[in-house]
């Protein structure tokens, strides 16, 4: 898959089906939409091209409003996002940065500007609650007639449903918020997963004796948070089981080396021996989070940060043990 911040690029597609959202998540709705576009696409003999914008349209207003309450919690990184819309079988995603231009381009504009002009849209297909432009003054119906008049063709598709229950990034969040972890995988059509390149931190889990693997996150409101039964997938044949921290890490110093970033920090219940101590820094690898134990905790002290961690890990093996088959990873 082809990826471009903004489309004036020479190697972006003259023409193409696009569909057209934020993809936090890349839910089964959004899957049932991507497999539909890419239907259309071939139909067409064009390829399929995701219109997609960073930062999300609500962080950008909250931070202008500052009100930051306003911002929608994160389910997966821009990583994640692309990552998953390649695996789905996307030919082009096109990152639009969402700033005070596009905030303030019409929807007329936008039409002619983006989808005509820089993408040469040939399918557009947007979701049932579909707003755009200046004010979210343009809706399907603006798209269609404009589409009708110009020579595009636009479809709309309705809700994605799973045993009743509307599929949509607001649900994955209360899900994940709520560490209904299998919820969020029957949203998701997967397991919750954080992937990223594995980085230093300031080393405190090995002095304490449970080594880390720390991935950024890199937004500071992720939808889950709290310590997490995990499987690492990326640095052995075999997925490796785990216990995990995501977020801020309250019984730490806010100003150390991690600065108070958002943090998945990792620690796997038997380490390879073949790794050796260093040999996981720079690897991609990508964390699923099976299960919640609890929310993050404050605790007074390193002893008592020790013994916390101690515990996570036994009720991560025991449930692991009670719910997960390896090798292969197989559920049972």
């Amino acid at each position: 898959m082809k990826v471009f911040r903004g489309f004036k690029h020479p190697g972006v597609s003259e023409a193409c089906a696009v569909t057209i959202g934020n993809f936090d998540g890349v839910h089964r709705g959004h899957q049932a939409m991507l497999a539909l576009l890419k239907s259309e696409a071939q139909q067409r003999g064009v390829p399929s091209c995701v219109l997609t914008f960073e930062p999300h349209p609500r962080d950008y207003f909250a931070k202008l409003h500052q009100k930051p309450e306003l911002a929608p919690a994160r389910v997966g990184t821009l990583r994640d996002k692309l990552d998953d819309l390649a695996k789905a079988g996307v030919d082009q995603t096109i990152v639009l940065p969402f700033d005070a231009r596009l905030a303030n381009q019409s929807p007329q504009d936008f039409i002619r500007q983006v989808l005509q002009d820089g993408l040469g849209a040939r399918y557009v297909l947007v979701g049932d609650d579909f707003r755009f432009g200046k004010a979210r003054d343009g809706d399907y119906a603006l798209l269609d007639a404009t589409g009708e008049a110009h020579g595009f063709d636009v479809a709309r598709m309705n809700s994605y449903e799973v045993h009743g229950l509307r599929v949509s990034s607001s649900a994955v969040r209360d899900a994940l918020g709520q560490g209904r972890m299998q919820d969020a995988a029957r949203l998701l059509g997967r397991p919750y997963c954080i992937s990223g390149h594995v980085v230093h931190g300031r080393k405190l889990g090995r002095t304490l004796g449970f080594k880390t693997l720390n991935l950024r996150f890199a937004h500071w409101k992720p939808a889950a948070s709290g310590i997490f039964v995990v499987l690492v997938h990326g640095l052995a044949a075999k997925p490796l089981q785990g216990v995990a921290n995501l977020g801020v890490r309250p019984s730490l110093d806010p100003n150390d080396v991690n600065r108070g970033r958002v943090l998945l920090e990792t620690h796997c219940l038997d380490w390879p021996e073949e790794l050796g101590p260093e040999g996981a820094y720079g690897k991609i690898i990508r964390v699923e989070l099976l299960h919640k134990l609890h929310d993050e905790l404050k605790y007074d002290g390193l002893d008592a940060l020790t013994q916390g961690i101690q515990k996570d890990r036994d009720d991560a093996r025991a449930w692991l043990a009670a719910h997960i088959s390896l090798p292969g990873g197989t559920r049972i």
